[in-house]
């Protein structure tokens, strides 16, 4: 249903640093890049397949993170959760909820919460 979530960084080189090492520990990739100031990139598992997009925001204006706002991104297993969230972490990022269940055990949702290095925030987490 989704197909792509933009988020802005105000250091875009050190934000795209963060997400090569931080996608690549669990099979994600740069797809696309826009050609402009911006430097819109595209990361995801493939063509077709849900997308985040991290660039400079289109109105010149700093990048700020959204109260209230969160991406989650979908785990295979919940080792894979644990091992998003201590990437994330070893690179920088903000500790929001270390990894674990949530919710009545009925639910199956383990998650983790980490910030990115502008402030955005992140579930990983795996259903089941």
């Amino acid at each position: 249903m989704i197909g792509y979530a933009t988020l802005g960084s105000n250091d875009i080189d050190k934000a795209l640093g963060f997400y090569d090492a931080l996608f690549a520990s669990v099979g994600g990739k740069r797809l696309m890049q826009m050609p402009d100031e911006r430097k819109l990139t595209f990361y995801g598992a493939g063509a077709g397949k849900p997308m985040l997009a991290i660039g400079r925001p289109y109105d010149g204006e700093q990048a700020t993170a959204g109260n209230g706002t969160m991406v989650a991104l979908a785990a295979d297993t919940r080792e894979q959760v644990d091992q998003i969230y201590a990437k994330a972490i070893e690179l920088g990022g903000g500790d929001e909820g270390a990894p674990g269940t949530r919710g009545p055990d009925a639910m199956g949702f383990y998650g983790a919460y980490f910030r990115d290095l502008d402030g955005n925030k992140f579930c990983a987490f795996k259903m089941g």
